[in-house]
């Protein structure tokens, strides 16, 4: 071989091994990268929070995006006498409130970018023991049931500051507990405990005025308490804690007055005291006080008809309270009062099976009383 044909043999060699290099390095850092953003997702996180009456606090929860496990955050201080039980978030999630059931107040906190508390100003005086507290679509209006007083209290939010000013106070038949905000339509349900019915309205975005639905109250079964509404607005659901039962409800979407489904009411298992439905309105589960289990069930779609789900009841913990799906349509989690801690499930999104999430239960240091998951 020539000279000249040798150096051309190892220049092309050389050539060759320095592509070959640049393969492998880029082949290399993808994979590093694809490392990276992998252990980034599985440790992003949004917020939740939960209410410790007993602690008289608010607690911050972190919930994985990835794998619906739950951590403990920061808690607000306490403030004695007040046991804290209902929340409601705004839609920019800027103002929380708290109503403090003890003490006949709401509170406002602010929230942080990391998701931390700090209370604003002073409490806002409500009606007696204050209990369920939500926000209306528009996110004008904060509404309450104030259980000991008969009312729904109904507040202008600011919208710069959160600050809230009185509209009024509604007569809401004897002892309003829950209370559950229609998307369309604008109907507020509230259920009365101690006289199985659920009074219903209509609210006014225009000045946040109530006005009785035609026909109501509506009759439901013995210790009505917890209330659930499909994303659609076409189904209500009402757990009867006397009763062991489930009553299903057609909303009218002209009045929102409610009529019986076809079935209803439905067996489940002891003291049911809350009731909540998937993202989807394909699925239904309930939190069984006394028998300390989920019943859950499938929502026909067109009908608003429940049928069990196999496997049904699902063990939770001790003496479950509340019962709330993530709002991306993953988990469930349900608030177990006397263990004092959070049951989390992932669940089947063609069957709605129920898997206890690695780690389950989380612990929250105290009774919870109620739960939000941002979103």
């Amino acid at each position: 071989m020539s000279f000249r044909r040798a150096a051309r043999a190892a220049l092309a060699g050389r050539s060759r091994a320095y592509w070959i290099l640049v393969v492998i390095t880029l082949v290399l850092a993808g994979l590093s990268a694809s490392c990276g953003n992998s252990s980034k997702s599985s440790s992003a996180s949004h917020n939740a929070y939960v209410t410790l009456p007993q602690k008289n606090s608010v607690a911050l929860l972190h919930l994985n995006n990835s794998s619906g496990v739950l951590s403990l955050g920061a808690q607000t201080p306490p403030v004695l006498g007040t046991s804290p039980t209902g929340l409601a978030l705004d839609s920019a999630k800027r103002f929380l409130y708290v109503g403090n059931a003890a003490a006949n107040t709401v509170s406002i906190f602010n929230v942080a970018g990391d998701g931390t508390l700090t209370q604003s100003g002073n409490a806002t005086p409500v009606g007696a023991g204050p209990r369920t507290l939500a926000i209306d679509p528009s996110g004008k209006y904060l509404l309450i049931t104030n259980n000991f007083a008969d009312s729904v209290s109904v507040f202008s939010i600011a919208s710069g500051s959160g600050a809230l000013t009185l509209v009024a106070d509604f007569a809401a038949g004897p002892s309003p507990t829950d209370l559950k905000i229609s998307l369309a339509g604008n109907f507020v349900y509230v259920s009365n405990s101690n006289v199985a019915l659920i009074t219903a309205f209509s609210l006014n975005t225009a000045n946040g005025n109530l006005t009785p639905v035609p026909g109501s109250p509506f009759a439901a079964g013995a210790g009505v308490a917890g209330l659930a509404i499909d994303s659609g607005s076409h189904f209500l659901y009402a757990a009867n804690a006397s009763d062991n039962t489930i009553s299903a409800f057609a909303i009218n979407p002209a009045t929102g007055a409610l009529s019986t489904i076809s079935g209803s009411p439905y067996s489940v298992g002891t003291a049911p005291r809350a009731i909540g439905i998937d993202p989807s309105a394909a699925f239904l589960y309930v939190a069984n006080q006394g028998s300390n289990n989920v019943s859950a069930f499938t929502i026909k779609a067109g009908t608003g008809e429940l049928a069990t789900i196999s496997g049904s009841p699902f063990s939770a913990g001790t003496a479950p309270v509340f019962v709330l799906a993530e709002p991306a349509g993953m988990f469930l989690y349900v608030g177990n009062q006397s263990s004092t801690n959070v049951s989390g499930y992932s669940y089947d999104l063609t069957t709605g099976v129920l898997t206890a999430i690695s780690g389950s239960p989380f612990t929250v240091g105290s009774a919870p009383g109620a739960m939000l998951i941002t979103h």
